[in-house]
């Protein structure tokens, strides 16, 4: 088989069961979409054909760009170097204010622009300098088997993996697909299943067992990201809430980013988060005992950048994405008291900076 051949082609799944009635259940998330002989599910990219369950988007991609990793947002994850990024289509929640929605609810394949094999985007990371590749733009979870397959080309060449998800998935492919992955940053959306249903058409809980699962039985990088929605999921008794089981659950180690939502989609009427109540959050969980809490989609250089939880001096600075101060040490602690910063750190940081630059793998598929 050729590689024009590989990509035109769908690509066998494992987690479904056939049903009494004909049709075919996914497995992967808690959706559990019941689908006759050539329907989709609600991602939209896995399908019943022939009686099983197959990946449509193997191999094509909305796109691939270098970014700096911060914009995961991964703060704790290689700060300072580059990240390759790329997503494919569709996605397994139906959250409103999508902000990619373009990527994530597309219904046609001409979004999938860009092609290459997990090989050409092991080379392509490699060669331009990236230590680490992202899933992202959509949820990974829905391309689960292409993710894998690039995760373990890059294993090879000793480059990250970096699963930007909303968490939404079953037990059993949650423990294969986070065996391939170095690094998270999981959307906790909000923290009311009232929210999560009426919002996202999905429930909290599996995301909450998702985390769990992260945090305490793998050795993946964890941090966590909540867009706050003013007058949906920003009140002072949800962020109460939400960052004490974080702390009780998941421990004070992970750090958490409460990002500004941005009139989008389908809630084009919902005004843009004040930053105050970026900083009120900030605040909320730095209260209850969260060592690393962060502001997103603002220009707020102090909520962005670390501090050390025990003596309070700026660890790393940052504004925007780029990184303005650096006192850790070569062992990632703190330079004044030396106290560790969790995180998975380099003896220095990286040096990319802001720049965003689109690529085109073709320019490194095998034989160019």
């Amino acid at each position: 088989m050729n590689e024009q051949e590989i990509f035109d082609a769908t690509h066998p799944t494992r987690y479904w069961h056939k049903l009494e009635d004909g049709r075919v259940q996914c497995d992967v998330c808690p959706r559990y979409c019941k689908l006759r002989e050539g329907q989709r599910g609600l991602c939209f990219v896995r399908a019943n054909q022939n009686d099983q369950i197959v990946l449509t988007t193997w191999g094509r991609s909305s796109g691939y760009c270098v970014d700096p990793i911060e914009k995961k947002p991964l703060n704790h994850f290689l700060p300072g170097t580059p990240i390759l990024s790329f997503g494919t289509a569709g996605c397994n929640l139906s959250c409103k204010f999508c902000q990619n929605w373009d990527i994530s609810k597309s219904r046609e394949m001409d979004t999938l622009m860009d092609q290459a094999s997990p090989e050409t985007i092991a080379r392509a990371a490699k060669s331009l300098g990236c230590q680490s590749v992202a899933y992202t733009y959509n949820d990974p979870v829905v391309f689960m088997e292409y993710a894998i397959d690039v995760a373990k080309a890059c294993r090879a060449h000793d480059i990250k993996s970096v699963a930007v998800t909303a968490g939404y998935m079953c037990d059993e492919p949650r423990r294969e697909f986070y065996q391939y992955m170095d690094a998270a940053n999981v959307d906790l959306k909000a923290f009311t299943d009232d929210f999560y249903w009426k919002i996202t058409g999905s429930h909290l809980q599996p995301v909450l067992d998702t985390l769990k699962y992260i945090k305490h039985e793998t050795n993946v990088w964890l941090e966590l990201t909540t867009l706050l929605i003013p007058g949906l999921n920003d009140s002072e008794k949800e962020m109460q809430e939400m960052t004490q089981w974080v702390v009780e659950h998941l421990g004070p180690d992970v750090p958490m980013h409460f990002t500004a939502f941005h009139p989008d989609w389908k809630m084009p009427d919902v005004p843009p988060t004040p930053p105050q109540t970026l900083a009120r959050a900030r605040r909320i969980a730095m209260t209850n005992g969260v060592r690393y809490a962060y502001t997103g989609n603002v220009h707020d250089e102090d909520g962005g950048s670390t501090y050390c939880h025990h003596c309070g001096q700026r660890l790393i600075g940052r504004d925007w994405y780029v990184l303005t101060e650096w006192n850790l040490d070569a062992h990632g602690r703190c330079n004044k008291c030396q106290m560790p910063c969790a995180g998975v750190f380099e003896s220095q940081p990286g040096a990319w900076g802001a720049k965003r630059i689109p690529v085109r793998l073709a320019n490194f598929a095998i034989g160019t």
